[in-house]
């Protein structure tokens, strides 16, 4: 049986914002091709991906496969850094339209090892079943994606959290950082916020 084919359920905004190489068709068609390798997988496998791997895996497998999916859909634009690399999508030539990815499960805010500056494009997901359709609080199999910001976030928009008995440094984008990364999706039937209008008043428009 085919794989009914799934992407971004609601219209981009803010996307005149970007700034930079990224276009909506590239994030819309890159997205799709996500969600199709995801699925994909999930019907080869017999079963779901997110039940094989530890939640901060699959965020790092999202990231992963949506760079690559933008990367396809530029038609030779954006180039992949590599792995373990920043920025995640590189222009030739042109650092300042170089992107890092960052993917964070529900309303967890995205973070990585060290605060480095440049352009960010934000990726926060849910678990729902297959159709999408999300009741906060219990998760299903497949991830879909409620959230995506874009901006320029310098290194005093992280937080650095360096505990006893954590697993290393790490820099989680400040509450500020994520008002200043602007709003280009939001799927309110997938968010998993108590309170829509605050948010979205808060670090929306």
């Amino acid at each position: 049986m085919p794989i009914e084919p799934r992407g971004l359920r609601t219209p981009l905004r803010n996307t005149e914002l970007l700034g930079s190489r990224l276009t909506d068709r590239m994030l819309r068609e890159g997205i799709a091709e996500a969600y199709r390798l995801i699925d994909s997988i999930d019907a080869t496998l017999g079963v779901h991906l997110s039940e094989l791997v530890e939640l901060a895996n699959l965020s790092s497998i999202i990231g992963n496969l949506v760079a690559a999916g933008i990367v396809r859909a530029s038609k030779e634009v954006f180039t992949r850094a590599g792995p373990h690399k920043y920025q995640d999508l590189r222009v030739a030539g042109s650092d300042a339209d170089n992107i890092e990815i960052k993917v964070a499960l529900e309303d967890n805010k995205p973070k990585g090892h060290l605060p480095k500056k440049g352009n960010y494009l934000t990726v926060r997901y849910v678990l729902a079943d297959s159709t999408g359709a999300f009741v906060r609080k219990i998760r299903g199999p497949v991830p879909w994606i409620w959230e995506l910001r874009y901006g320029h976030l310098n290194l005093r928009d992280f937080s650095i959290s360096n505990t006893e008995g954590d697993s290393g440094k790490t820099a989680v984008v400040s509450a500020e950082g994520m008002r200043k990364l602007r709003l280009i999706y939001f799927d309110e039937s997938l968010c998993p916020l108590v309170g829509i209008p605050r948010f979205l008043r808060t670090y929306g428009e």
